[in-house]
């Protein structure tokens, strides 16, 4: 007979199962305070109970472990100094989305050479994860791969889910089973329905293949994440921040049944894709919140920009 399997595979190699990953590199008390704390505050914003801003703020991507320490220590010290009016969390995106081709982020190719070393990948993201966290700085990620939250998924606080991946099943599924809150993105044409369907989704109970945490595949189940919210982000070269937009989305999650929260992205169509228009989003965020708009929870900064507080 003709081989019909794996025509189109061209190596299989065994990486290190999540647990043993997590004995090399074990959560520690401080660490462990963080993610939970960031949790808890975040949760209790989207709650409406406390009135904080949830402020999402980092590179678009992580590449220079050094860098992002520093980064991560300069941001602690704004954490400290506007404690009382920003709950922030730290941007650590491991995984980017590619429209076509490309670098597809630290996990893959951390030595930035087209190696894709991905053991190196894993354990680099979770030791960079630890600092972090031990910095008393909460951390936030895009869940990209539905594998990867085995490794590193209690060190964040805040995950995101792409407007290319907000209409998977596999993603909805993922979500569903996730320990913090998630935030779903609008589809890239600026479709709402895709992100509310997604929250709708991740609520509900879901059995689907994953694998467990000695990296065996295995049958998951979930009970439904209740903290799902929309993060808009703009779409097909439009903003969506603006008032009039705002109060679409607001109507639109009062019809299916949920309590407005919303996060807007900065970037992408929001600031016409250029970073020095994101303080302007911010501002007008700012300026909605202070005329009442208490659906407004969050914003999504790519690097940082002056807070204008």
């Amino acid at each position: 007979m003709e081989e019909t399997q794996d025509l189109n595979v061209c190596q299989t190699v065994p990486l290190i199962p999540p647990r043993a990953l997590w004995r090399a590199l074990p959560m520690n008390p401080a660490a462990n305070r963080t993610v939970e704390q960031g949790r808890r505050a975040i949760r209790h914003i989207l709650a409406k109970k406390d009135q904080r801003l949830l402020a999402i703020v980092g590179p678009c991507s992580i590449h220079d472990p050094e860098a992002t320490l520093e980064y991560a220590r300069r941001l602690h010290a704004l954490c400290v100094e506007l404690q009382d009016r920003l709950c922030i969390v730290m941007r650590v995106y491991f995984e980017k989305p590619r429209t076509t081709v490309g670098w597809k982020g630290l996990i893959y190719d951390p030595l930035l050479d087209g190696s894709e070393d991905l053991p190196t990948g894993l354990n680099l993201a979770r030791r960079l994860l630890l600092q972090i966290n031990e910095l008393g700085v909460p951390a936030a990620t895009e869940m990209l791969d539905p594998i990867t939250p085995q490794y590193n998924a209690d060190l964040i606080s805040w995950a995101a889910i792409g407007a290319r991946t907000t209409e998977s099943q596999t993603h909805r599924e993922m979500a569903s089973g996730l320990s913090m809150p998630v935030g779903f993105k609008n589809s890239t044409a600026g479709n709402l329905e895709v992100a509310i369907n997604a929250m709708e989704a991740a609520r509900g109970r879901h059995t689907f293949l994953g694998i467990d945490a000695e990296g065996h595949t295995a049958m998951i189940r979930t009970p439904g994440n209740p903290w799902g919210h929309m993060v808009l982000r703009g779409g097909n070269a439009q903003p969506n921040y603006d008032a009039e937009n705002i109060s679409i989305a607001c109507r639109r999650l009062r019809q299916a049944g949920v309590e407005p929260a919303l996060v807007v992205d900065c970037s992408h169509d929001n600031s016409g894709k250029k970073h020095e228009r994101q303080e302007s989003v911010w501002n007008n965020v700012l300026e909605q919140r202070q005329a009442g708009n208490s659906a407004l929870d969050g914003v999504g900064l790519d690097q940082a920009v002056h807070f204008g507080l």
